[in-house]
């Protein structure tokens, strides 16, 4: 039996859920409190963060399911053989988060921490099939100086971001100062940046960088490199928030959200998960057959050829030459290519001729 079962409460499980029915419950509770649903709370929304992390990780689970919440974030009562283990966290499968839940040589849980658990799981786009947010108050924009830095130098996670000071929540807040206490129950503004990105990078992944001028607590400015991790097949609206990476204001700084929007590309149009591509033909080409080498998006070289008539926007469709699709993992969406006739627009007497005698 375990010792007690808020956490399990929190993440709509019962204390002998698999790690498959913590996942689901934390998915759920995560899009419900998420700060920039309509529903979200930002308390919430850490709770829920920080009982998945430590039901997810076996060790911790299994401190917590014996000594309770505070022994699972370091803070290990008398007796208990698992005490000092509270200061690293494996985080969610498939890799480390990078911070610990508390404990000797740890730091309490933030709501930095909740946002990098969150990304870890890709976003709104990866966990609830589709970018959404808003809501919450925006500032202006005092970001100058964006522009690309970098480009696709290949994936890694996103992690060592600040915290924003909440550490309230489960834990609760001890002796600290009430005056302390207000300032970090106070949510920060958030502003809203585009991050243009083009058809490749969204297609390979890959770190962009950007480079960014923020003010600093003495008001000067002060530069900032900041990564987004993007998964091959992400779309254009995708939102990434970043805590604590803003203006210094009214004593805290700005949460930072990137929104992804997409480069126009000369080659391909995005139809969800497909690419459309325009094929050009001549006359006589719709008329007595063609071959054409066209690239795919991936460096693909396709032999397009037709020995019969074409008929003016004829389409023809290529299983898998497509965007990768980010909820299933090394499975493509499909290239379309649309074939234009060029018409003449003048015909002399000759011309007109051998049409009627042959038509």
């Amino acid at each position: 039996m375990v010792k007690e079962t808020k956490l399990y409460d929190l993440l709509g499980v019962s204390s002998d859920a698999s790690d498959a029915e913590i996942k689901k419950g934390y998915r759920k509770m995560a899009l419900k409190y998420h700060p920039d649903k309509p529903t979200g709370n930002t308390e919430k929304f850490k709770e829920v963060s920080e009982a998945f992390q430590i039901l997810s990780d076996k060790d911790k689970k299994e401190v917590y399911d014996s000594y309770g919440l505070e022994a699972a974030r370091g803070n290990a009562p008398a007796g208990n053989p698992f005490e000092g283990m509270g200061g690293g966290s494996r985080g969610a499968p498939g890799g480390s988060y990078g911070f610990s839940s508390g404990g000797a040589g740890g730091h309490p849980f933030t709501q930095a921490d909740a946002f990098n658990i969150f990304n870890q799981f890709g976003g709104f786009e990866d966990m609830f099939g589709g970018a959404t947010g808003g809501g919450r108050a925006r500032g202006g924009s005092p970001f100058g100086g964006m522009g690309g830095m970098g480009g696709m130098s290949g994936m890694s996670g996103m992690g060592g971001m600040g915290g924003m000071g909440g550490m309230g929540g489960m834990g609760g807040m001890g002796g600290m100062p009430q005056q302390q206490q207000q300032q970090q129950k106070r949510e920060a503004e958030v502003v809203d940046l585009n991050v243009p990105c083009s058809l490749e990078e969204f297609f390979n992944g890959g770190v962009k960088k950007l480079k960014i001028n923020r003010k600093g607590k003495s008001g000067a400015n002060e530069a900032k490199i900041i990564e987004i991790n993007i998964k091959p097949g992400w779309k254009a609206g995708t939102k990434i928030t970043y805590p604590n990476e803003g203006d210094y204001k009214n004593g805290m700084r700005q949460t930072l959200r990137l929104i992804l929007a997409d480069k126009p590309n000369p080659s391909f149009k995005r139809e969800d998960n497909n690419l459309r591509a325009i094929v050009k033909l001549s006359f006589k080409e719709s008329l007595l057959g063609f071959q054409q080498e066209f690239t795919t998006i991936s460096g693909r070289k396709l032999h397009l050829s037709r020995s019969t008539p074409t008929q003016p926007n004829f389409t023809e469709t290529f299983p898998g030459q497509g965007m990768p699709i980010s909820k299933q993992p090394g499975k493509f969406g499909d290239l379309i290519v649309e074939y234009k006739v060029d018409y003449p627009v003048y015909l002399n007497a000759e011309q007109k001729q051998a049409i009627s005698q042959n038509f």
